[in-house]
């Protein structure tokens, strides 16, 4: 054998033994995959660079392509004989080309070259129409589960008014309020809270309340009463207070306005509907309600014992810090109507106290009691 002769074959047997090295996936063929497209295979790029002259695929192409059409088709053994090539190698390039659809088989089973649009019709068709009809299959099922979106947001209104039903209850009714009232009385286990502001209370109420608490207090209900301090000076207040006293009932008073609530276990409070005195709000929401009963601890530790029997400096004290009260309103510029409600106050009772503090100010008019005693509180050193 002659030299160049040795070292073609040497170089053959190189190439047939070297392993190719991986291919990657094209993106294509991987999504495809992954959602199961049917279709004709699709080939993995070859492991060498179909652009090469050299590379196998791209001689057994171009080698068909030159052939004379008067020859007869070739078939493998005759392209490996042409392109001086291991049939194996050969056999592997035409079955690639084959998969990619740059090659077809006649009835000989001889190979014939295909124009690469058609072979790129012939092999990618079938996937596009499969991609096409599983997006087509997609958008059909989107539609389908959407339409049941309206039942569901139905079904989330619904449960949205079921649990503002159970956590708040608006009763327009005074009748349903004192019946819810009463019922939560009845099953109170532990204790009850309750704040009164506006002074003294209507005897009315005061009989109706009497008995459902001294019922509660009976059974060891722990009961607390906030009323502002001007309750002191109702008699059918200080009678309530001293009846339900005697069962263990503990009453203390403010100075200023606060909310009127009533706290049944920490677990359920009512308060009244603004601009409605007969509706009332039923809340079981746990959050809220907490919050409630951490105000009603704050105004508790400020009240001031309801002592039944008259002490001269203990009302001397109370009128000092109405009067207190009413100068620090009077320098927010409130009116007396607005005072006497707040401090739940007559408005005749109110003017009389601000009289004895324009008096003991000297003032001549409401502007300049503000204005002095803005001046007192400017002059007055810091503690």
């Amino acid at each position: 054998m002659a030299i160049p002769d040795m070292e073609r074959a040497q170089n053959d047997r190189g190439t047939a033994d070297a392993e190719p090295a991986p291919a990657e996936t094209a993106p294509e063929v991987t999504a495809l995959a992954a959602i199961g497209a049917a279709g004709p295979p699709v080939p993995a790029p070859p492991s060498e660079d179909p652009e090469s002259p050299d590379d196998p695929l791209t001689r057994v192409y171009t080698c068909l392509l030159a052939r004379d059409p008067a020859h007869p088709p070739a078939r493998p053994a005759d392209l490996a004989v042409e392109l001086d090539l291991p049939l194996a190698r050969v056999e592997s390039a035409v079955s690639a080309l084959l998969d990619m659809g740059l090659l077809r088989r006649d009835p000989e089973r001889a190979v014939l070259p295909v124009a690469p649009d058609e072979a790129v019709q012939r092999t990618l068709g079938p996937l596009e129409r499969e991609m096409r009809a599983r997006r087509q299959h997609m958008e059909r099922t989107r539609e389908q589960l959407m339409a049941f979106m309206p039942h569901y947001e139905s079904h989330l209104l619904r449960l949205t008014h079921l649990r503002q039903a159970e956590y708040v209850e608006l009763l327009t009714d005074l009748r349903a309020v004192r019946e819810a009232i009463t019922e939560l009385g009845r099953t109170c286990e532990r204790e009850v809270m309750t704040a009164q502001p506006g002074g003294g209370r209507r005897a009315e109420v005061l009989e109706e309340a009497v008995a459902r608490d001294e019922e509660l207090l009976r059974r060891g209900v722990r009961m607390r009463v906030l009323y502002q301090h001007t309750a002191r000076f109702s008699s059918g207040t200080c009678a309530y207070v001293e009846r339900v006293g005697r069962l263990g009932a503990q009453v203390r008073t403010l100075d200023d306005e606060f909310m009127r609530m009533l706290v049944f276990d920490r677990a359920t409070a009512v308060i009244p509907v603004p601009d409605d005195p007969h509706a009332a709000v039923l809340i079981r929401e746990p959050h809220v309600v907490a919050f409630m009963v951490g105000a009603y601890e704050r105004l508790w530790l400020e009240a001031l014992p309801f002592e039944t029997e008259w002490d001269r400096q203990t009302i001397m004290d109370i009128s000092d810090e109405l009067k207190q009260t009413i100068v620090r309103l009077l320098t927010e510029g409130l009116t007396d109507a607005a005072i006497a409600r707040r401090l739940g106050l007559s408005v005749r009772s109110c003017r009389r106290h601000v009289a004895d503090v324009m008096a003991a100010l000297g003032a001549e008019s409401r502007f300049q009691a503000g204005y002095l005693l803005a001046q007192q509180d400017r002059e007055q050193p810091a503690s």
